[in-house]
């Protein structure tokens, strides 16, 4: 028996090693394809209407539980709505229907995710006229104040066209995500979303002292009284702290004075602290205008207006989907042989 142990142990052992081995080959695979297609136009607009799924979601529920008589009843009313819509279209009879095109924003730390938003905006801004809307879901908890800048330069070319900017916060908005946030003619939030931090941070590491322990020298070289002010190896000063706090302070300033100008009537003073709330608290401050899930308010708008999800999607390369499939497969087997050794061992 100890010799069997001992030997499905070394195929054990043998099967990781050779897994973790395949495994490198296809993360070097898949980040090639990552590589190539940052270099190409590779991607494409998909535009969802969200009227029809929400239509098949509520026909194909009552199917389900309807009782078979009222089914049928259900179909026929359908059938007979439909043509009757179908024929006012034809004559001209109906005044259009507005649109709601709703785009997502999910923001890392860099705002990444602008590079598809600016796609989708160029996009809408070109057959969007002032009596449609655009709504953006937007879920953030900030980053980079230069990244955070530009989204929200994104955003403020759909308030410069005069369509009407709703902002839906179900999650978070905080310091950059509120930046682009404030944009919005109007910001609904979930009532526990997480709203403001309207504060710049700042962490620099120094190691300068564990060099100078072991006798490392760092010098850093500079043209230009302030082009360094702290550092990560070299020895920080006074002057240099100062200087940039300075920067933090007038960044902080430059944050207030842009809330200020979108969300007229705030006292950005009080909100301005760094401090975040949630969206019942946020209401009471003014940062938001409603509290509603964003799920709610596009079924509202969906009882009054043609109602499109538009959303930029990167077409994958025949490697990079070989290798998300070969290593999600591997993966999955990886899991499987653990849990089998693990379970036999304790046996």
């Amino acid at each position: 028996m100890v010799e069997f142990f001992t030997e499905y142990g070394m195929f054990l052992a043998k099967a990781v090693t050779f897994v973790v081995a395949f495994l490198f080959v296809v993360a070097g695979i898949a980040n090639v394809a990552g590589r190539n297609r940052q270099m190409d136009d590779d991607g494409t607009l998909r535009v969802k209407h969200l009227n029809d799924e929400m239509k098949a979601l509520r026909e194909g529920l009552g199917d389900e539980v309807m009782a078979p008589a009222a089914r049928k009843a259900a179909r026929k009313a359908r059938e007979k709505a439909e043509k009757a819509e179908h024929k006012k279209q034809k004559k001209g009879a109906d005044e259009p229907r507005k649109r709601v095109f709703v785009l997502d924003f999910h923001g890392d730390i860099r705002a990444s995710a602008v590079e598809d938003m600016r796609r989708e905006i160029s996009a809408v801004l070109q057959i969007a006229s002032k009596e449609d809307e655009v709504v953006v879901r937007l879920e953030s908890p900030g980053g980079l104040v230069h990244s955070y800048g530009l989204a929200a330069s994104q955003l403020r070319r759909v308030r410069d066209h005069g369509i009407p900017l709703t902002i839906c916060v179900d999650e978070v908005a905080a310091s950059g995500g509120y930046m682009m946030a404030c944009i919005g003619d109007r910001i609904i939030a979930a009532p526990f979303a997480v709203i403001g931090s309207i504060g710049v941070v700042a962490q620099v590491p120094n190691v300068h002292r564990l060099l100078k322990k072991h006798d490392v020298d760092v010098d850093v070289m500079t043209a230009g009284e302030y082009k360094r002010t702290l550092t990560v190896f070299g020895e920080n000063t006074d002057k240099g702290r100062q200087k940039f706090q300075e920067e933090l302070e007038d960044t902080h300033l430059l944050f207030k004075e842009f809330v200020g100008e979108q969300r007229a009537g705030l006292d950005v003073a009080k909100v301005a602290t760094g401090e975040h709330w949630f969206g019942q608290r946020a209401l009471e401050l003014g940062l938001v205008d409603e509290l509603k899930t964003s799920d709610e308010y596009l079924l509202e708008r969906i009882e009054s207006a043609d109602v499109f999800e538009v959303r930029w999607e990167h077409k994958r390369k025949l490697a990079e989907r070989l290798g998300f499939s070969v290593e999600g497969g591997v993966q999955r087997a990886v899991e499987k042989l653990l849990h089998q050794g693990a379970s036999r061992w304790l046996q």
